[in-house]
């Protein structure tokens, strides 16, 4: 499917500069444009390929000023990097969806599915599931029994939904994701570990995405929440009776411990660490491979392990590459005093 540039501005409201009617069938990079593509501009680290490129149509910020001549056709929005993601949204909707039910596909009598659903090959829907209007499942994924899951939603490969969970409306679980395996729960005692039921659920609300094989798991008692339009990047650990709120984004192979909070429009860096039964503030940004072990306030943003407000790591890490120096400076100066001291002692000074 093509479309115009004047079609594109329309509808991201943006400005055009140069041919109107050229036309895109598909996206690009900028540095690896071809005649028909889409690219954008948002990082002025790339401005030096828009001059060179060969994609017919390029997506710059408001303020971009060029040197030279381009050859590509300009549409100018306040953020060219939202306009992309709208575009390419678009793109995808407009592409034919599957449906129907394997024949391969295990469903229980008791589940009721909506229209227009997509069930693959071996696939196991259990008793009492309920899947809604719309709703896409790719081979070999499961959902358990009394589970919901809601319209719209894209289930891909090998995704696991266990019993009595519920995913909300238009979300997105990756390649072996799992929600609501059991949480970490066992009491020692003489014999070993006895293992604590896990008899709570796991909740995903409308707009969430899950990444490959990151796991949700079900709470000990109560419910596990993901809340709506929380983006989870792969191989993340949230565990029992976590609440997540709206719009917080994890990088990858974070790990969140039991009963802590985590507030809205957080940012979490890869790798970050975050303890149980802890309260994190909204607009939090936690730095990559960070520890985080207390308390945050709204708003802050912390680094290191243990971790502890940005501004003072970086002001620690600096001195921290001078340490060395430092300390072959303190060490002479040491010595130098332990010099004066013998001579003060020998009446020499």
């Amino acid at each position: 499917m093509e479309f115009t540039a004047k079609q594109i501005a329309a509808y991201v409201g943006g400005e055009i500069i140069g041919d109107e009617n050229v036309t895109v069938c598909t996206f690009a990079k900028i540095e690896e444009g071809t005649k028909g593509a889409l690219s954008f501009l948002a990082n002025p680290k790339y401005a030096s390929y828009i001059y060179d490129t060969q994609s017919s149509i390029v997506l710059v910020n408001n303020d971009f000023v060029p040197e030279r001549p381009i050859q590509a056709t300009l549409i100018k929005t306040a953020n060219a990097y939202e306009s992309l993601a709208k575009l390419m949204a678009l793109y995808e909707s407009v592409k034919p969806k599957k449906t129907g039910i394997s024949p391969m596909a295990s469903v229980a009598a008791t589940a009721t599915i909506g229209e227009n659903v997509y069930i693959g090959p071996f696939v196991s829907i259990g008793e009492k599931a309920i899947i809604g209007n719309n709703t896409i499942i790719e081979a070999n994924t499961s959902v358990g029994d009394n589970a919901t899951v809601g319209s719209d939603c894209i289930l891909y490969n090998h995704v696991t939904i266990y019993h009595d969970c519920k995913v909300g409306n238009r979300c997105i679980l990756h390649a072996g994701s799992v929600v609501g395996a059991d949480g970490f729960g066992f009491a020692p005692g003489t014999n070993g570990y006895e293992k604590i039921p896990q008899i709570g659920i796991a909740i995903l609300e409308d707009d969430v995405e899950i990444g490959a094989n990151t796991c949700i798991d079900r709470a000990t008692m109560g419910a596990t929440v993901i809340k709506r339009g929380v983006k989870l990047d792969n191989m993340v650990q949230v565990a029992h009776n976590v609440v997540i709120d709206e719009h917080t984004v994890m990088a990858a192979q974070c790990g969140v411990a039991g009963s802590t909070k985590i507030g809205s429009w957080c940012m979490v860096g890869g790798q970050a660490g975050i303890s149980g039964h802890i309260k994190i503030g909204n607009q939090v940004k936690v730095g990559g491979h960070s520890g985080v072990t207390n308390n945050v306030q709204d708003g802050k943003a912390v680094m290191g392990y243990p971790s502890f407000e940005h501004t003072q790591f970086a002001r620690a890490t600096v001195i921290f590459k001078k340490l060395p120096e430092m300390y072959r400076e303190m060490d002479a100066l040491k010595k130098e005093i332990e010099s004066l001291k013998q001579q003060l002692a020998n009446g020499k000074a």
